[in-house]
This record gives structure tokens, sequence and C-alpha cells, in this order.
């Protein structure tokens, strides 16, 4: 089957070394600054290992925990409709689902002052795992503005 020349290919970053697993991988490059993913890579594994040591469970499992608490199901998009601009309530599909609760949980790390970020890392995601901290606050707030705009709805086109 021939593929169609306007749709680009979505491409699959490879598994990461330590877990094997897509998502990490994702996330490393999400954490990854000015192309340095060796220094991404060492700083999400010691978080991971701070995770294992203070849970004493799978940190891979924690991790999944916490990126699937995190990810928000609706979203809200600005529209102008007739001069007016209105706050549109959305769903949110598949990947998109994930990067957002993973620079939600990044970006809580960074913001974490007085500790390193392999350390804010760690607890923002036993954070996340357990339905609390900034990140989920985020995606809390998120549903929130998406429910409070539910009179909107009617103006999203798919």
């Amino acid at each position: 089957m021939a593929r169609d020349p306007r749709r680009t290919v979505k491409r699959k970053p490879a598994p990461d070394k330590k877990f094997n697993s897509v998502l990490v991988a994702k996330f490393i490059n999400k954490i990854m600054l000015n192309g340095k993913k060796s220094v991404a890579e060492s700083l999400l594994y010691e978080a991971l290992e701070i995770v294992a040591e203070k849970t004493k469970k799978e940190p891979l499992s924690v991790f999944e925990a916490a990126i699937k608490n995190v990810s928000p199901t609706v979203q809200v998009k600005s529209k102008r409709v007739g001069g007016s601009n209105y706050q549109i309530p959305m769903e949110v599909r598949g990947d998109k689902r994930d990067h957002f609760g993973m620079i939600w949980i990044r970006d809580a790390a960074r913001n974490r002052k007085g500790v390193s970020f392999d350390k804010a890392l760690a607890a923002e995601i036993i954070d996340a795992a357990n339905s609390t901290g900034t990140a989920f606050k985020k995606k809390e707030d998120t549903h929130r503005m998406a429910e409070a705009n539910k009179a909107f709805a009617h103006f999203a086109r798919f």
C-alpha cells in the first residue's frame, strides 16, 4: 500500500537502555536540555532509583502510574466566535495526553527549589503516583476549567 504524500509518519523513539520502555525514552527527551541526552538519562535513572528506595515498589510501575494520574482527558482551547473568545472544552487524545502529563511533571520538578533536580523529580513522580503534588493539581485545574466551560462545547467542530 502506497503512503499518502501529504501525511507525515509519526516516529516512535527507541526504548531506553535500562527499562526498555518507550515511555521512559520519551520522558528522557522531555527532560533533555541543549541536546544533553546522557545527562537527562542519568537524572531520570537516579530519580527512579530514589523512587524505588522510598516506595519499595517497582520504579517503572510507579512512573507509569504517575504519568497516568497526571495525564488530562480534557483541555480547553480558545476559539473566536462572533467577536468573542470562548474557552471550548475538547478531548485530549493519545500521545498528547502523555505529553501533557510528562511536561507537567517535569515543570513541577524544575520549580521545586532547594533540592537537586533528580531528588525533586523523584518526589514529584511519587506525588503524582499518589494523586497529589503540583502536576496533579495542574490536571485538576485543567479539568475544572473544562467543566466550567462545558456550556460552550457546542462550538467545537471535529
